[in-house]
C-alpha cells in the first residue's frame, strides 16, 4: 500500500509539473515573452519558495540536465566533421578569446567588490559560461541557429562547453588539500575516453543503426538513437569530462549517418520536453529566502557582472569584424551566466573554495540572469528595431494530404502553384515565414507554417503520401537539405527543386533528384529572345536558337556533374568576345 500511495504522489506531483508548465508557455508566448521566461515563472510558482508543491528542485534538474544533452547532440548531428573544422578559427578564435577576456574581468569585478580572489575567480567564471540552453532555445524558436550570427553563438557555446573541463579541474586544484586529485592520469584517462568515442563512432555507429532498422521497428531505432545519445554522455561523465560534450561528439560522428534524419526526428520529442523539464527545474532553485536576505549583494554582483561581460563581449565582438549591430546582438545572448556554473560552484563547495552562502549566492545570481535572458533580448529586438513576428492565427503543418507537397511560398511558388490548382491538383502548401502566410490568406490561399528541413515536419506535411514534393524556396543550403531528406526518406515521390545557380543545381543532381529548375534560367532564355527580336530576328529562328541553348545547358550540366566545374565547356557560345569583357593592357588604354 505504501508503494502504491507513492506512486499515486509521484504520479500527482508529474501532473502539477506538466500542468504548470502547459498553462504558463502559451500565456508568457502570447504575451511576446518566450517560452523559456514562462517555464522559469512556472517553476518559480510551484517550487519551494513560493507554493512549495516541490521541495527538492536538485533531483529534477539532474534528470532534466539530460534535455540540455540531447540539444548538444541535435547541433553536433547538423555539424559535420567538415563543418566543424571550418568553424575552428571561430571556437579557438572568437571563442576562446571572449572566454579569456571575461574571466579577467570578472575576476576583477568580485575582488572589487571585496571577495577574496580564489572565491572572485570561481564565481566569475561560473558567470562567463553562458546559458547553451537559453541561447539556443531562443536561437530555434527565432530560426536563426543557421545563420551566419547563430553559427557563430553555437561556436562560442562550444568552447564554453569544452572550458568546464579545464575549469573543473582547475577548481579542484584550488581546492584545499585537493592538490593531489589532479594528475596526469585524469587527463589520460579523458583523452582514451575521447578517442574510444571517435573510434565507436567512425567504425560501429552506422552498421549498429543498420543492424536496427533491419527489424523494421520504429521503436528500436528510437532506443538505439537514445543509447548512443545517453551512452556518449555517460563515458564522458564518467571520464571526468562533460555529459554535454559526449552528446556533441556523438552527434557529429553520426552527421554523416545514412539514418542522421532518422535519429534526429526519435531524438527531438525528448529533447524538447526535457529542455522544459530543465528550465522548469532552474526556476524551482530560486531561493527568495536568499534573495531577500542578501539581496543587496545579489543586485551588486548581478548588474556589476552583466554589465562588465557585456564590455567584454562586445569588445571581443568588434575585435573579430562585428558590426555594432551585431555586437549588441551578442551581447544581448551572452549577457547571463548559465548552466554549467552550478557545476562549477559545486565543485568549489566540496573542495572548499567556497561556502555553503556563498555557493547559494552565485548560483541566485545565475539563475536570475538566466531568467532575465528572454526579457531583455524582447527588450534588445525592438530597440534594435528588429520586428517580433507574432505567431498568432497561424496553423502548423500536422496530418496533411495532398497530391503534391509544395514547401515555399514566396514568389517562385506561388506562380508554380498556379498551374497545378488550375488543372485540380489537391496541394498542400507549407511555409516557414508567418508574414507570408498571413499575406497569402488575404488572397485566399491556406498555406500551413513549417520548416521542410525537419524530417517530422515533413512527415505531418504528408511527404509520405504526395506524389510530387516541389520545393520552392530561395534558401540554397535548406532546399538541398530538403532535398536530401526527401530523396532518402521518400522514395515513392517525384522531388523537383528550385535551384539558386548552376553549383546548387549540380549539387541537387548528385543526390538524385527528379528535376531542378534555376531560378532565373528560363527568365533569362526569354530575355535573351526579346534581345535577338530587338535585332530583327524571325521568331522562328529565335525558337531554334532558343532550343538550342536549353540542349546545350542540358548537355553541359550533365557533364558538370561527374567530370567537375569546367567540364562542357565546349557547349558554351564564346566568340566573339564583347568588348567589356576584353581585358586591354595599360598600353593599349594609353593608345
Amino acid at each position: 500500500m505504501a508503494d502504491a500511495a507513492s506512486l499515486s504522489d509521484n504520479l500527482g506531483l508529474t501532473v502539477v509539473l506538466l500542468a504548470s508548465g502547459v498553462a504558463a508557455v502559451p500565456l508568457f508566448r502570447r504575451l511576446g515573452l518566450g517560452s523559456v521566461l514562462g517555464y522559469f515563472a512556472a517553476g518559480l510558482l510551484v517550487g519551494p519558495s513560493v507554493l512549495g508543491i516541490f521541495s527538492d528542485p536538485e533531483a529534477i534538474l539532474h534528470v532534466s540536465e539530460l534535455g540540455v544533452v540531447m540539444f548538444l547532440f541535435l547541433i553536433g548531428i547538423e555539424l559535420r566533421p567538415r563543418k566543424l573544422w571550418a568553424m575552428r578559427s571561430q571556437i579557438f578564435g572568437v571563442g576562446l578569446v571572449q572566454v579569456l577576456v571575461c574571466m579577467v574581468l570578472l575576476t576583477g569585478v568580485g575582488i572589487a567588490l571585496g571577495l577574496a580572489p580564489v572565491v572572485a575567480f570561481v564565481a566569475g567564471t561560473g558567470f562567463v559560461l553562458s546559458s547553451t540552453a537559453v541561447i539556443m532555445s531562443v536561437l530555434a524558436e527565432r530560426g536563426e541557429i543557421a545563420s551566419p550570427q547563430g553559427q557563430q553563438g553555437v561556436a562560442i557555446l562550444l568552447l564554453e562547453d569544452l572550458a568546464i573541463v579545464p575549469l573543473l579541474a582547475l577548481v579542484a586544484y584550488l581546492g584545499a588539500g585537493a592538490a593531489g586529485e589532479f594528475s596526469m592520469s585524469g587527463v589520460l584517462i579523458g583523452l582514451g575516453a575521447i578517442a574510444l568515442l571517435i573510434v565507436t563512432g567512425r567504425w560501429l555507429l552506422d552498421p549498429f543503426f543498420a543492424l536496427l532498422a533491419r527489424a523494421r521497428a520504429t521503436e528500436v531505432l528510437t532506443a538505439g538513437a537514445l543509447l548512443v545519445v545517453l551512452g556518449s554522455a555517460l563515458l564522458m561523465e564518467r571520464s571526468g569530462l562533460s555529459m554535454a560534450l559526449g552528446a556533441f561528439l556523438a552527434g557529429v560522428l553520426l552527421s554523416g549517418s545514412s539514418y542522421r534524419h532518422q535519429i534526429e526526428a526519435d531524438v527531438e520529442p525528448f529533447k524538447g520536453l526535457l529542455m522544459g523539464l530543465f528550465f522548469l527545474a532552474v526556476g524551482m532553485s530560486l531561493d527568495l529566502a536568499v534573495v531577500a536576505r542578501e539581496w543587496q549583494l545579489i543586485a551588486a554582483l548581478l548588474a556589476a557582472y552583466v554589465v562588465v561581460k557585456s564590455i567584454g563581449v562586445f569588445a571581443v565582438a568588434r575585435l573579430f569584424g562585428a558590426t555594432g549591430r551585431q555586437a549588441m546582438a551578442r551581447v544581448v545572448m551572452f549577457a547571463q551566466g548559465g548552466e554549467f556554473a552550478f557545476v562549477l560552484y559545486a565543485a568549489g563547495l566540496a573542495g572548499g573554495v567556497i561556502s555553503a552562502e556563498q555557493s547559494a549566492i552565485f548560483a541566485t545570481v545565475i539563475i536570475l540572469s538566466m531568467a532575465l535572458t528572454p526579457l531583455v533580448m524582447l527588450v534588445a529586438d525592438r530597440w534594435l528595431g528588429q520586428r517580433v513576428v507574432s505567431m498568432d492565427g497561424i496553423e502548423e503543418a500536422n496530418g496533411l494530404r495532398g497530391d503534391v507537397l509544395l514547401i515555399g511560398f514566396g514568389r517562385f511558388g506561388q506562380i508554380a502553384s498556379q498551374l497545378l490548382l488550375a488543372r485540380g491538383a489537391k496541394v498542400a502548401l507549407v511555409d516557414n515565414d508567418p508574414n507570408r502566410i498571413r499575406d497569402a490568406e488575404r488572397f485566399g490561399f491556406k498555406v500551413y507554417f513549417g520548416d521542410g528541413a525537419r524530417l517530422d515536419i515533413l512527415k505531418a506535411s504528408g511527404a509520405a503520401e504526395a506524389e510530387v514534393i516541389m520545393v520552392c524556396i530561395d534558401d540554397k543550403e535548406a532546399a538541398l537539405r530538403i532535398a536530401t531528406l526527401a530523396t532518402e526518406q521518400f522514395p515513392t515521390a517525384r522531388v523537383l527543386v528550385r535551384s539558386y545557380d548552376r553549383g546548387h543545381a549540380i549539387a541537387l543532381r548528385q543526390i538524385g533528384i527528379d528535376g531542378e529548375m534555376r531560378e532565373t534560367f528560363e527568365s533569362a532564355i526569354r530575355f535573351g529572345g526579346m534581345g535577338l527580336a530587338a535585332l530583327g530576328v524571325t521568331e522562328l529562328e529565335i525558337e531554334d536558337i532558343t532550343a538550342d541553348i536549353r540542349q546545350r545547358d542540358e548537355e553541359r550540366l550533365a557533364l558538370q556533374v561527374h567530370g567537375g566545374e569546367l567540364a562542357g565547356t565546349d557547349r558554351l557560345h564564346r566568340h566573339p568576345v564583347p568588348e567589356p569583357l576584353v581585358r586591354r593592357s595599360k598600353a593599349a588604354a594609353r593608345d
